[in-house]
């Protein structure tokens, strides 16, 4: 089926969904109440914002009536007030899949779809010291001048500042810098932050010099950028058994214990909690999300290659809807799926829509690479 056909089967699909008045919920399809059944809650990472806020307001012109609330924080932090503070949300998007099965599942959720990747760089801004010198093979001097300050995120609240401290880690052996890590992590404690996007206003106003933080945010904030090389960046899946060399230690799930983080590339995963109390409009929210000519086609104009498909191994708690948009653990991508086929169901027990396509890859470029997650084994 080609691509208008696709896409004029879905507006007729949500378009009955809106016209008729009724919303996704429970069991049954129901009317819209005007309370909490017309509401669906998002906590979800600092670096998704800005995807995010589009994708909803997209989301929205097919169901106008839902009032999304959106919350973003670190990733650990929005898996804390799930697990610690028993709020509730339909859809907890991360950063770091690795969040959702650490800290979140099985307790309070029982699959993780992953759906996204970024890579670690360094933004800064046209008067940042040093600003016409900086490049990929100085910077770690650079950042070490005392005239020059830097800034990254809470490792413990925000997998953005554990992926810096891994990046200056593997940096470390890359440029055979002995003490770098101790040296750059010892230096601007005082400009660390709950999340990466906090310290944006810092770099617009001149406080700071230079941030860690993700490609996809630099280049959204249309800051100028260092590049680091593969083997620093976190990019790279290919280079997964180079990553694991680095590791930073973080609170783990108990009051006053560790865990061990190692290096891996970077992939963003998403889940619904097993309190959602919007759960059926959840799933209409995340087939809207992961389809590579919905939300997909808005995270790539963001900067960021969607995944899905990927391995996992929570793949049989999945909702029978979803599983298009994951893989078995280790199961290696079939042929259609390789090309960029993808199915959107706007799903309900009484009702399900079901729009197949086989569309082209949004970016035959990425191809090899988006292979290379799909077959990359789950921790």
């Amino acid at each position: 089926m080609n691509k208008i056909a696709k896409t004029i089967l879905i507006l007729l699909a949500l378009s009955f969904l809106v016209l008729t008045g009724f919303v996704i919920r429970g069991s049954r399809l129901a009317p819209y109440s005007g309370h909490n059944s017309q509401q669906l809650i998002i906590f979800h990472a600092g670096s998704l914002a800005v995807p995010f806020k589009q994708i909803c307001e997209e989301f929205n012109g097919y169901f106008p009536d839902v009032k999304i609330i959106r919350e973003a924080a670190g990733s650990r932090v929005c898996a804390r007030k799930i697990a610690d503070l028993n709020r509730r949300c339909d859809i907890m998007a991360s950063a770091d899949y690795t969040v959702i099965e650490k800290l979140l599942i099985p307790e309070y959720a029982e699959w993780n779809i992953k759906f996204a990747t970024n890579e670690m760089v360094i933004a800064f801004h046209k008067d940042s010291h040093a600003a016409g010198q900086i490049n990929k093979d100085n910077w770690h001097k650079i950042l070490l001048q005392k005239d020059v300050s830097f800034g990254r995120s809470d490792p413990n609240a925000d997998p953005c500042g554990y992926r810096a401290v891994l990046t200056i880690t593997l940096a470390e052996k890359f440029y055979k810098r002995p003490g770098l890590v101790d040296r750059m992590l010892a230096k601007d404690r005082r400009y660390i932050r709950p999340k990466e996007v906090d310290l944006l206003a810092l770099l617009e106003v001149g406080e700071l010099d230079y941030v860690f933080i993700y490609r996809s945010v630099a280049e959204q904030h249309k800051l100028a950028i260092v590049v680091l090389p593969d083997e620093v960046n976190l990019k790279k899946a290919k280079l997964s058994d180079l990553y694991k060399t680095a590791s930073v230690r973080i609170t783990g799930n108990m009051p006053g214990t560790l865990i061990t983080k190692v290096g891996e590339p970077i992939v963003y995963g998403v889940t619904i909690p097993k309190n959602a109390p919007n759960r059926e409009l959840a799933m209409a929210f995340l087939t809207f999300l992961l389809d590579a000519d919905k939300g997909g086609a808005i995270l790539e104009k963001n900067g960021q290659t969607l995944v899905a498909p990927s391995p996992t191994n929570t793949f049989d708690k999945l909702p029978e809807c979803l599983k298009i948009f994951a893989l078995p653990k280790a199961k290696k991508i079939n042929r259609r799926v390789r090309r960029g086929g993808k199915n959107l169901v706007i799903y309900s027990k009484v009702s399900t829509f079901c729009c197949h396509s086989e569309a082209k890859p949004k970016n035959p470029a990425n191809e090899e690479e988006i292979l290379h997650f799909a077959t990359l084994r789950s921790e």
